[in-house]
């Protein structure tokens, strides 16, 4: 089947800043619509994410992209019999950088999920069908409801706080953290702190300290008539090149050293019943990776972030090194759906946990939740039970887990 029509438009994402939404059309009529979310905390080593910077919305426009699509590779891909790895080939020929500098990571992807889009349309199959070898997984939602660093405006380092309820279905663990969330809520009231939500859905309040989140979840938990480490695990995402300069680390006010942050680790995950710490060292600094990993063996996930980057160089070197456990996957970090799967593959042939996750500027695209079902993958982070652009995801987990029962 041939591709007949792409376009593409600027649209605005969940922080309110412009993003690229794709169409395909095929000659037959089949037709699909993608939308590329955008990250606040953002890996160096990611793929270009193109903007305009002009006047424009502070310059974060995505027409560059938008007109790359149009007038670029909407032309190269007239006509082509639609195969996924023929078309992000002549997608990666067209730019020709290593980060997708030229034509944009953006771009590239918006067109690529398109592609997936129309070939899973093509046999009749939902999205997660088309994706799956055979195997389907209602992965354990790892829920940010607490936020800070760069996705909120409050005086917390650590950048998310998660709970990951372990119910055996979907259903179960979504109305677990709901419960729980709704029950912070009224604790952060009753102790007269904000309930004003960061970028990911999760409530922003001011604390006294990074420990202190900790405290206030396993009151919520406890009081929701939950039990912390039976019934719901706790996760952090450290995101520590953002508090990191200059070889120190900024927690709670106090410059620590990597091996001084190393005991603060080993120290809140034996008081707290933690089951995954997400880049806990700067994107670079693949041996403190590694000591941490081997330190805790697979009691805990060591999660590779702006460390992998989704990208399967950085994975090769992540496992040749022993350097995490588990790596998160974005899509956007690297571009097009066939680099996205590889290193999937390769996470999954090499024992790495899989955390499939959405970004902090989200649209109501919900491509992440059958990417996790269909592709088997161990978790997903789709943000906190607040806010559409979040919503959207869980409510697709709960159709397709009723779809498959």
């Amino acid at each position: 089947m041939k591709i007949k029509e792409i376009k593409a438009r600027e649209i605005l994402d969940s922080r309110s800043n412009p993003t690229i939404e794709v169409k395909m059309v095929l000659e037959n009529g089949i037709e699909s619509t993608s939308s590329v979310p955008s990250g606040a905390s953002t890996g160096s080593k990611e793929a270009l994410e193109l903007r305009d910077n002009d006047e424009r919305f502070h310059g974060k426009g995505v027409l560059k992209a938008v007109k790359n699509v149009n007038e670029i590779i909407a032309p190269a891909l007239f006509n082509m019999h639609l195969n996924i790895n023929d078309v992000d080939k002549k997608m990666l020929e067209l730019d020709g950088t290593e980060n997708k500098s030229i034509l944009g990571a953006n771009a590239i992807l918006g067109v690529s999920l398109c592609a997936l889009k129309c070939l899973a349309a093509l046999e009749g199959k939902e999205l997660y069908e088309f994706v799956s070898t055979g195997n389907f997984n209602m992965p354990l939602p790892m829920i940010n409801v607490i936020n800070g660093g760069k996705h909120a405006d409050n005086n917390l380092d650590f950048q998310e706080f998660m709970l990951v309820p372990a119910q055996k279905s979907e259903k179960e663990r979504i109305r677990c953290a709901s419960e729980i969330f709704n029950t912070l809520k009224s604790t952060l009231k009753k102790y007269h702190l904000s309930t004003g939500v960061g970028d990911e859905g999760g409530f922003a309040p001011d604390l006294n300290n990074n420990e202190e989140a900790l405290m206030i979840l396993l009151m919520a938990i406890t009081d929701s008539g939950y039990t912390p480490g039976k019934d719901v695990f706790l996760a952090l995402d450290i995101a520590a090149s953002e508090i990191y300069k200059d070889g120190f680390y900024t927690v709670d006010n106090k410059k620590l050293t990597k091996e001084k942050l190393f005991d603060y680790y080993v120290y809140l995950i034996k008081k707290y019943p933690i089951i995954s710490i997400e880049d806990p060292f700067e994107e670079n600094d693949f041996e403190s990776f590694r000591k941490l990993t081997e330190y805790f063996g697979n009691k805990i996930m060591v999660v590779g972030d702006d460390l992998f980057v989704s990208q399967k160089k950085y994975l090769e070197k992540g496992i040749e090194l022993g350097a995490g456990n588990a790596i998160l996957l974005k899509a956007n970090q690297v571009g097009s759906i066939t680099e996205f799967f590889d290193t999937i593959y390769l996470a999954k042939k090499s024992g790495y946990k899989t955390i499939i996750s959405h970004r902090s500027g989200e649209t109501l695209d919900t491509f992440i939740a059958d990417l996790g079902v269909g592709l088997n993958l161990d978790f997903i982070k789709t943000g906190s039970v607040s806010r559409g652009e979040r919503i959207c995801k869980y409510n697709r987990l709960l159709e397709i887990e009723d779809k498959l029962n």
